[in-house]
């Protein structure tokens, strides 16, 4: 058998956005586990989807050193989760970004800070959106039609989507210690990360941009399986 590894979703969607990415993957004698939390519903937000993964993971693939593939906003929440497989010895083989924000190492910020070192203008917005009552995302149909062409799966997405309100972005994220403890990449698949890949290569982790989007492991599974098993640690 080849690596294992964990396709963790961002904290604003469902394990939908992967599709079957899983399959993909698995055709190539990858072992493959998906966790899905739906219910990190409250804060401290963070804690909560931090140790949901952590004990799907224990559950379902316990002993492996796991590579932690995170997209999204899982980016940031990968190193606590790397620290629960540590508790319970089996620490992680690898990290892969995957078009997602990165963990701040030095002091404490929210996902609006690590929004706003990547795009200062797009975090204003965002606050003032957020601030007025607003959720992100709030995607709808006619938006993801671009790029999410398959109306099954433009459905799927959007009936996994979770909105998140201001006090979920303002909320401190745990600093990560002794960190990284294991390889990192980074999977750039659009423009609006490209200041999370920019920050990647700066600390000297191989960076891989891929002309797609950020939904592409959903629409495009064999292209996007093949793409992370070239930045997959050997």
């Amino acid at each position: 058998m080849g690596p294992s590894i964990a396709l963790i979703h961002s904290p604003f969607t469902s394990a939908a956005a992967w599709g079957v990415t899983s399959d993909a993957l698995r055709a190539h004698d990858i072992e493959v586990t998906i966790p899905e939390v739906l219910d990190d519903d409250e804060p401290p937000y963070a804690s909560h989807f931090v140790a949901r993964v952590a004990q799907q993971l224990q559950l379902d693939a316990p002993g492996r050193h796991l590579v932690l593939v995170g997209h999204g906003g899982a980016g940031p929440l990968l190193p606590q989760i790397a620290f629960a497989r540590h508790a319970v010895g089996s620490p992680v083989a690898g990290y892969v970004f995957v078009d997602a924000m990165l963990p701040r190492t030095l002091k404490s910020a929210t996902r609006l800070d690590l929004v706003g070192a990547d795009d200062p203008v797009a975090a204003a917005e965002l606050s003032q959106r957020l601030a007025a009552g607003h959720r992100f995302p709030e995607w709808t149909d006619g938006e993801l039609a671009a790029t999410v062409s398959d109306p099954s799966d433009r459905a799927m997405l959007l009936a996994g989507l979770r909105p998140r309100a201001l006090d979920f972005f303002t909320e401190p994220l745990p600093v990560p210690e002794d960190w990284p403890d294991a390889p990192c990449t980074y999977l750039q698949l659009s423009d609006a990360y490209a200041g999370a890949a920019h920050t990647a290569q700066l600390r000297g982790w191989p960076v891989v941009k891929q002309d797609a989007h950020h939904f592409w492991p959903l629409t495009d599974p064999e292209g996007y399986a093949t793409a992370l098993m070239a930045l997959l640690p050997s």
